[in-house]
């Protein structure tokens, strides 16, 4: 299983990314998974979620309403749409694969995680 997250970079304030993460050696849309993020000197936070099996999403509130969880089945591709872009925002931002044992983030247990994309927001 390998799972590698990109499109991260240094954007304005108000501004928009787009990360991807594209998923190998299991089928994306047969599992539930997460977009995590660590901000500089903290812990990890969860962001979002898209469920399998169809298209249920959940959000964080600091995000709800700025940023856009979805996945392309045929690309087998996670991404994570973020508009206006606050500095609170700056993060190394991952996707992770959900799954019945590992790190516990949230409450919820994540056995795969991709290697980080570094965002930042600032002027």
């Amino acid at each position: 299983v390998q799972l590698q997250a990109c499109g991260g970079g240094l954007v304005q304030p108000g501004g928009s990314l787009r990360l991807s993460c594209a998923a190998s050696g299991f089928t994306l849309s047969s599992y539930a998974m997460s977009w995590l993020r660590q901000a500089p000197g903290k812990g990890p936070e969860w962001v979002a979620d898209i469920m399998n099996g169809g298209d249920r999403t959940a959000y964080a509130d600091s995000v709800k309403d700025r940023f856009t969880i979805s996945r392309d089945n045929g690309k087998n591709t996670l991404y994570l749409q973020m508009n206006s872009l606050q500095p609170e925002d700056t993060a190394v931002y991952y996707c992770a694969k959900r799954g019945m044992r590992g790190t516990v983030v949230a409450g919820k247990k994540y056995d795969y995680w991709g290697k980080g994309t570094l965002v930042t927001v600032s002027s």
